[in-house]
């Protein structure tokens, strides 16, 4: 999966993601942001996805986690308000992350971070604050936000903590996708032939090394790929691997 990062002039990166890690609990998404947000010096994180398609008066952002100890629903709706209309439009034209300054002389975000973010109207919240964008198809589009009185991260730290965001989301999106129907949760067969196949190794290989028939080999690849919704054998490894159940 590549995910381009826009950028002035002549700096431009791209972000490579071959394999993401195999989905993982809620808490983990937390622990995860919240080393995140020690690194960039910030004192909360909170992760906002894109509901709603077609027309722009229907898509809007939502929280989806957060580690607000208090007033959750109120800081949730600060946010939306403040820059909610200006991170939909800027998630449709850019992938430059968002800067801004809180209200008072305490709050402060550096300057120096410009070539490699846009800035949005200060002293509109309480907080300073930080907002990756993250664009991964229909439904993983939103923003990895982090705020505090004091942002100023680096040029190299900018790009690392929005690789970091994106994949976090990419793992979020895969974690969801597994929970739509576990009834179709692939067997520890099916699994194993998969990961066979995915390493190249052909049906007849398959079938030695698990003591099957080749008949039961490609019974089990088809079903597999019948749960995975896939076309075929390819698409179902490569959906298999974005899902976790494979590496």
């Amino acid at each position: 999966m590549d995910i381009q990062l826009s950028a002035p002039a002549a700096i431009e990166t791209e972000i490579r993601f071959a394999r993401p890690p195999k989905a993982v609990r809620v808490s983990d998404f937390v622990s995860r942001l919240q080393v995140m947000q020690t690194i960039i010096g910030a004192e909360h994180f909170a992760v906002l996805r894109l509901s709603g398609h077609g027309l722009p008066s229907a898509r809007k952002l939502t929280l989806s986690l957060h580690n607000w100890a208090q007033d959750v629903d109120g800081n949730a709706r600060s946010l939306i308000e403040a820059y909610g209309p200006a991170m939909l439009a800027h998630l449709e034209a850019s992938m430059l992350p968002l800067i801004w300054e809180g209200v008072g002389d305490n709050q402060f975000a550096e300057s120096g971070a410009e070539p490699f973010t846009t800035r949005l109207p200060p002293r509109l919240l309480a907080w300073s604050g930080m907002a990756f964008p993250v664009r991964l198809g229909a439904h993983g589009n939103g923003y990895v936000v982090f705020t505090g009185p004091f942002i100023a991260p680096s040029s190299d730290l900018i790009v690392d903590m929005h690789m970091k965001s994106c994949q976090v989301l990419i793992d979020m999106l895969a974690c969801e996708e597994k929970k739509l129907a576990p009834s179709e949760a692939l067997s520890e067969r099916e699994i194993a032939c998969l990961q066979m196949a995915g390493d190249g190794c052909i049906s007849e290989a398959i079938a030695e090394k698990m003591g099957l028939s080749v008949h039961t080999v490609n019974a089990y690849l088809g079903t597999a790929t019948t749960k995975l919704d896939a076309v075929n054998r390819i698409q179902a490894i490569a959906k298999a691997i974005r899902l976790g159940y494979i590496t």
